[in-house]
């Protein structure tokens, strides 16, 4: 990525600014990366962390993945994009569908065809574990997503172009997610917990980047690449954090899955195992021979009715290993007043 100009969509939320720092660090020589937001005062707040005159390289683009025109504009020049945009709250999907619709879905085929427009060389998508077997409409506008971005490949013409998606599961830390919920709500002796069997796999942002990093290099177009990580229980996630709190179970909500899954048994069946992570391959001809691909990282086929769950994965969190994730990637400041 040295000497590369980048764009990324939904530049100024978590993973955005994980991206940029990353970047930065082990990339020193990126000719230019472009943070594409709709958010102005983020981009100030961002700016005031990473300014353009300590890192000249940046650029602040406002707009929205809903307009393609602008997309156009700040694609001008830009070799890589990685597509970060969503309105990914599942309440709020449910309650504003045709919103997540906009952006999730018109948004992905307006960074696609903006892509194509300007000699984009290389796009990565990110989506969801919620979009294997979708029950919740923020599921299945990502799904559809996956859908477009892989397909894409298929009607590039001779464009120089590839596009392959990463998909993974709950993110560690990020905004809306149970774990800083959970710091903020310790203080009332109380936690809320849906249902108590829940489980939900884990990553952190560094490792979610450093896919996407490896995706970027190791792309040939069309898949999805999915990482082996750990799974957590949720009452193990109350236990790390407070253990002196009540827990209150309040119900699954709409569209809320008790366990979540990455390969269902049906995406099993055009899937890849390698050493650390799998790849979902396109369902139609890639254009490129997935024995040869298999061979050159080393992988084979998973084997049939195989499903990646985070109710039945092999590599669990243990409660105290919770807590030092939680120190290192999430509150510095945590500590747990009661040890158990």
């Amino acid at each position: 990525m040295n000497g590369k100009s980048i764009l990324i969509t939904g530049g100024t939320g978590s993973f955005g600014k994980k991206f940029v720092e990353m970047t930065l660090t082990l990339y020193p020589q990126v000719e230019r990366l472009v943070i594409y937001s709709r958010d102005e005062l983020k981009q100030y707040e961002m700016e005031q962390i990473y300014s353009t005159r300590k890192y000249p390289q940046l650029r602040y683009f406002i707009g929205d993945v809903r307009d393609k025109d602008r997309l156009i504009r700040a694609m001008e020049g830009i070799d890589t994009v990685v597509h970060a945009a969503a309105l990914k709250q599942v309440p709020a999907a449910e309650y504003n569908p045709f919103e997540a619709v906009k952006t999730n879905i018109i948004g992905a085929q307006n960074v696609i065809e903006a892509a194509m427009t300007t000699g984009v060389s290389r796009v990565v998508a990110l989506s969801t574990d919620k979009a294997a077997a979708p029950i919740n409409l923020y599921g299945a506008t990502k799904l559809c997503s996956d859908k477009l971005f892989t397909a894409a490949n298929q009607f590039k013409g001779k464009r120089d172009l590839l596009l392959s998606v990463v998909r993974y599961g709950n993110v560690m830390g990020s905004r809306g997610s149970v774990i800083p919920f959970f710091l903020k709500e310790r203080h009332t002796g109380f936690l809320p917990i849906t249902d108590e069997r829940m489980t939900r796999f884990n990553i952190t942002l560094e490792e979610g980047v450093k896919l996407v990093f490896f995706a970027i290099q190791s792309m040939w177009g069309g898949e999805i690449f999915v990482p082996k990580i750990p799974s957590y229980r949720i009452m193990d996630v109350a236990t790390a954090i407070a253990p002196e709190c009540t827990i209150n179970i309040t119900g699954v909500r709409p569209g809320e899955k008790i366990h979540e899954e990455m390969i269902t048994e049906t995406d099993a069946l055009n899937a890849v195992e390698f050493e650390n992570y799998f790849v979902i391959l396109p369902s139609f001809n890639p254009g490129w021979s997935i024995s040869d691909f298999t061979k050159q990282f080393g992988g084979k086929h998973c084997s049939e009715g195989f499903r990646y769950n985070s109710g039945s994965n092999t590599d669990w969190l243990t409660v105290e290993e919770i807590r030092t994730l939680i120190h290192e990637y999430v509150d510095a400041t945590f500590t747990v007043r009661e040890q158990v």
